[in-house]
């Protein structure tokens, strides 16, 4: 946020007479020394007054008998300033304090209304919009850590792909479908990359509803939890221009570092070798003393892939705009961006088009509010994106992964002309061999690209009606939205043309070079269409509500809202995903305070939804919350102890919230089975040869009219706490049991013929645990200001229903109290030691091993490894615990802030199959294409793996080997990783320059600013950036450092 600077000499209250009239000019500030929209500023007794701007800004002119101005804004303490014509410095800065009536600060946006916080019951986490900003284009990644409750990891850093998964208090199901809270950006349901997509420059507000008090209106959407997030609106007053641009710098905050060709040489002799003493070694000491010596690289080639295929680091732009303002009748914000974000791919010499991932995001927004009476406002909001991609054709992470993949001595990336290809025009691809069969990624990165187009279009048209002619408080809303989406992808591509070396004359240094495929490559781009998707969503909500105080004590509040939704989508292969998706709801919320200490409140949500027979289609999710302002009573208000403690609020809720989203599209009508009428497996063939066939008929979902909603229990108690005007403390500790969890029956016997799963409500889960935040915030004098700010969330959930076979026999195998996202695996004791070590221990039924392989721990003691050894292990593989905290700092015109993310109790897995060196790569989704290839060799193997000499029995890895070794590729505490990690994730300083010099430029406001993300990494773990967890051979997590300037006119 841009503050100016209050020690500097402003004009920015000067008394400019004309008559009897002066003009004073300001800004209004909260106790954070942040700017306050939309605050009065007028005369008392008079319709003179004018609303603060987004900056906080106005100007006001004052007839000289004006006695004093006054300054108010909900939350805040109305604050009267004397109006002196000789002393109208006392105007240019004005900071409000808090309603003491009020526990804190602002108004918490809640579910369809927006409550005083005092009267909050429900768990609602809210964030200043400014602290969630990244030097990213991409909102996700500055969740982890600032948002008491959320569980949130990058995996990540791929332009596109770089989205941050995120849970609210973390994931309590198990089912098949929608884990992920509901997303609401003013009130129109979006997905997490559309929440990506939002600048954050744009927003108002930024809520995060938990607990089911908070969340009971959404019923069926809420179960989950809830985003909330509204964007900027105009305010009166003249016209506001503000502008941001950003440049930034990335590189990878950690990369796998691969060894050397000569060293891979030699270890992969040593892995032949140490198996096989009298196996033939696949290096010659000549071939290796030729790469030592440097001799020609086309016949000695030692290719360092991934320094082939990536540069250092990258550059991406950022730049925004936005217009407000408004006068009585009318108000506007309109907003434009754009960004560019690159990848870090090199530009291949011989492409005629750029090889390197380029995103380009486009967004547009109009938000007009239209005061058409007194008494009836308009709102009419319209907002795109659009985005732009080309990359490579099987993606940034493949290009990463594939670099780790292939030999670095097999052939060249590229050849270099022979004496017979002098002429040659196209690229000559290494490659081996006579079939061109083995993977080069070069080839692959250079060989096209594919591009996409997504645009999201919204528009809204809102009513608001105050019925307060009819009796106080009654007030109505009518809103209706739509939204449309498309997208397209294509590919462009040629087929390389592959060359192998045929012979090499040393004394000459001249080498031949064989075509593999010249009557397959081509040297012009060819067409792939891809995939076209189309959908539209409508939304309409109508609402009734009522706010009133009775006798100054009695404050009683009645909501009803009435929501239909319908969703489309186009060109599916299906008949249920291309029917629409439709649901109805009613809900309610009814509160009751007294003398603003005690609050009571009950919400209900009422929803209908077509994917449950009609028996039941219907759910009703009820709950209700109690909350005690401590601090306000009597007996505390008087006393030293508010001195220390200001404000202090006990509360406590428990509800229902239901989930119907417990399957994906392809399968949500579960009282309807589904017949396949043209099944070939089921089909016969008749005739003389058998060659007349006709297909079968199948079942692919039996019926279940008994299938209905998942519900969650929700209870939350928690306070909330002011110490000494400057620390304020939110705690909550909460449980959820989710009941009615679709799964598929284990019991039912295969010989009962059953052609399909059969799947009821049968599971059950549990969890619980806490978060806390603190925010401190304090000015010291004019100069001189701080806040500091922790999140922490702990989040634990277990199985507790979950049908399985009878594990009694070895019930460490049971799900029953495990995690949810517990891991499985073989306890590993150590290597081998030798050969008798082999023979004296239990037998491992995993194929052959010897001294120097895994050894693992015979759990159930019947002398033999294998399955019923396998028992959980390690942390869950989504973190348990999730802090964060920081600081801002200013002085004068330079602010100074940091912000440090953690994550704590989470494991992963290494997976050896993918880092086994020498072998044929590990490709369950045959990303390679068949192609032949061999895993390099990671430094960490090279530098602590077992051999003859270093017998080791706690080495990184195993016996050496150029074949995958079964024993040693098996799930175990061997492989798996502590996620634990604190990583510093943000730093920004800047400089405001002083009024007096903006002002002769005719600004408002300008500052510069130096940022940078994910700057280190505190981990046991080095081989890869911790927060990728298992993903830590796809496109490196960036560190970005970024340059930008701000101003307003």
């Amino acid at each position: 946020m841009c503050l100016p600077p209050l020690h500097a000499k402003q004009d920015i209250a000067s008394p400019q007479q004309t008559g009897k009239t002066y003009t004073i000019k300001g800004v209004v500030l909260d106790f954070n020394n942040e700017p306050i929209i939309g605050a009065s500023v007028f005369i008392p007794g008079t319709s003179i007054g004018v609303a603060t701007d987004l900056d906080g800004n106005y100007v006001l002119k004052v007839p000289a008998n004006t006695k004093n101005i006054e300054f108010s804004y909900i939350g805040y303490e109305k604050k009267v300033v004397p109006f002196n014509p000789k002393d109208l410095n006392v105007f240019r800065v004005v900071t409000m304090k808090e309603d003491s009536g009020i526990a804190l600060e602002d108004v918490t946006i809640v579910a369809f209304a927006k409550q005083k916080k005092e009267s909050v019951l429900g768990s609602v986490s809210t964030i200043k919009p400014a602290e969630l900003k990244t030097t990213s284009s991409n909102l996700t990644t500055g969740f982890a850590g600032k948002l008491a409750g959320v569980v949130a990891y990058q995996r990540s850093g791929e332009p596109g792909e770089d989205n941050a998964e995120f849970f609210i208090r973390g994931v309590t199901t198990f089912g098949t479908g929608k884990a992920d809270p509901l997303i609401l950006i003013d009130n129109i349901e979006l997905t997490s990359s559309d929440l990506a997509r939002l600048n954050t420059d744009d927003i108002a507000s930024f809520s995060i509803l938990k607990d089911a008090t908070a969340t009971a209106l959404y019923g069926a959407r809420g179960a989950n939890g809830v985003i909330l997030v509204t964007t900027k609106e105009g305010t009166e007053g003249k016209m506001k221009l503000s502008f941001r641009v950003e440049s930034s710098f990335s590189a990878p905050s950690k990369e796998v570092e691969i060894a050397d060709p000569l060293t891979f040489m030699k270890l992969h002799n040593e892995a032949v070798r140490t198996r096989n003493p009298d196996g033939a070694l696949p290096y010659l000491e000549s071939a290796i003393a030729a790469r030592e010596k440097g001799l020609n690289p086309m016949a000695y080639p030692m290719v360092d892939w991934k320094d082939m295929l990536f540069k250092d680091f990258t550059t991406n732009y950022r730049g925004n705009m936005s217009l407000s303002g408004g006068g009585r009748v009318a108000r506007y914000y309109v907003a434009l961006s754009y960004s560019r974000d690159n990848g870090i791919l090199k530009q291949v010499p011989s492409n005629l088009f750029d090889n390197n991932i380029k995103l380009d995001k486009y967004t547009v927004r109009s938000n007009v509010n239209i005061n058409l009476t007194k008494t009836t406002e308009l709102g009419v909001r319209v907002s795109g994106t659009f985005d732009s991609y080309q990359g490579p054709i099987q993606g940034g992470s493949q290009v990463y992964s594939q670099a780790i993949k292939a030999s670095p001595v097999l052939f060249p990336a590229m050849y270099a002309p022979d004496a017979a290809n002098q002429y040659t025009n196209h690229p000559m691809f290494g490659n081996y061999g006579t079939s061109a069969n083995y993977l080069n990624p070069y080839a692959e990165m250079a060989r096209g690209y594919k591009e996409y187009e997504n645009t999201v279009i919204l528009a809204q048209l809102e009513l608001k009606q105050d019925f307060s002619f009819i009796t106080e408080g009654l007030k109505g809303r009518l809103l209706g939205n739509v939204t449309r989406t498309s997208y397209y992808d294509l590919q462009r591509s040629y087929t390389p043309f592959y060359y192998a070396l045929d012979s090499y004359d040393k004394t000459k240094d001249e080498y031949t070079l064989s075509a593999l495929n010249p009557d397959l490559g081509t040297d012009y781009l060819g067409y792939s269409p891809g995939s076209k998707k189309v959908g539209s969503s409508l939304y309409l909500e109508a609402s009734l509500s009522y706010d009133r105080t009775f006798v100054e004590k009695h404050n009683v509040s009645g909501m009803l809202v009435y929501t239909v939704r319908e969703g489309k989508s186009g060109n599916e292969n299906t008949l249920q995903k291309s029917l629409p998706t439709r649901n109805l709801g009613l809900a309610g919320r009814f509160t009751y305070g007294f003398s603003d200490r005690y609050f009571a409140e009950f919400n209900f949500g009422y929803n209908g939804s077509e994917r449950f027979d009609k028996s039941h289609r219907w759910g009703f999710f009820p709950s209700g919350g109690l909350g005690w302002v401590v601090s306000n009573e009597k007996f505390w208000a008087d006393k030293p102890i508010s001195k220390v403690i200001n404000m202090l609020k006990l509360k406590g809720s428990y509800g229902l919230v239901g989930n119907d989203n417990i399957s994906n599209n392809d399968n949500r009508f579960f009282y309807l089975s589904e017949v396949n009428m043209n099944n070939s497996g089921r089909g016969m063939n008749f005739g003389t040869n058998f060659d007349e066939g006709y297909n079968g008929i199948s079942i692919s979902r039996y019926a279940n009219p008994k299938i209905g909603w998942e519900i969650s229990h929700k209870m939350n108690v928690g306070f909330e706490l002011k110490l000494f005007n400057d620390l304020e403390i939110q705690a909550e500790y909460f449980k959820e049991r989710r009941t009615n969890i679709l799964q598929e029956r284990a019991d039912i016997p295969s010989l009962m013929g059953f052609q399909a799963p059969i799947r009821a409500n049968i599971g059950e889960a549990k969890g619980h645990g806490v978060d806390i935040s603190l925010d401190y915030s304090h000015i010291f004098n004019k100069n001189w200001w701080t806040t500091v700010r922790g999140n922490f969330t702990y989040a634990s959930s277990e199985f507790s229903e979950y049908e399985e076979p009878d594990y009694s026999a070895t019930p460490w195998r049971s799900k029953i109290g495990s995690k949810l996202s517990q891991t499985y695996g073989y306890i590993a004791e150590r290597l081998f030691v030798d050969d008798e070590d082999v023979a004296n221990s239990p037998k491992q039924q995993f194929g052959e091993y010897t001294a120097g392989d895994i050894k693992y721990k015979d759990i159930n003691r019947d002398g033999i490894i294998d399955e019923q050894d396998i028992v959980p292990i390690g942390y869950p593989t989504t973190p348990e615990i999730i802090y964060g905290f920081g600081f801002s700092v200013g002085y004068k015109a330079f602010d100074f802030n940091c912000f440090f993310q953690g994550s704590a109790r989470s494991s992963f897995f290494i997976d050896p199959l993918r880092i086994t060196p020498f072998a044929q790569p590990y490709d369950p989704d045959n990303e390679l294409g068949g192609k032949q290839a061999n895993n390099a060799l990671l430094q960490v193997i090279a530098n602590n793996h077992w051999s003859e000499s270093n017998q080791n029995m706690y080495a990184f890895w195993p016996r050496l080997s150029d074949t995958a070794i079964s024993n040693n590729n098996q799930s175990s505490t061997w492989w798996l990783r502590d996620g634990t990690f604190l990583r510093m994730k943000s730093a920004e300083i800047g400089y405001t320059l002083p009024k007096r010099l903006t002002s002769k430029a005719k600004l408002e406001n300008l500052r510069i600013y130096v940022s940078g993300t994910n700057l280190f990494n505190i981990s046991k773990f080095k081989i890869w950036d911790t927060e990728m967890g298992n993903n830590g051979l796809g496109y490196p997590v960036q560190r970005v450092f970024n340059v930008g300037i701000q101003l307003s006119l």
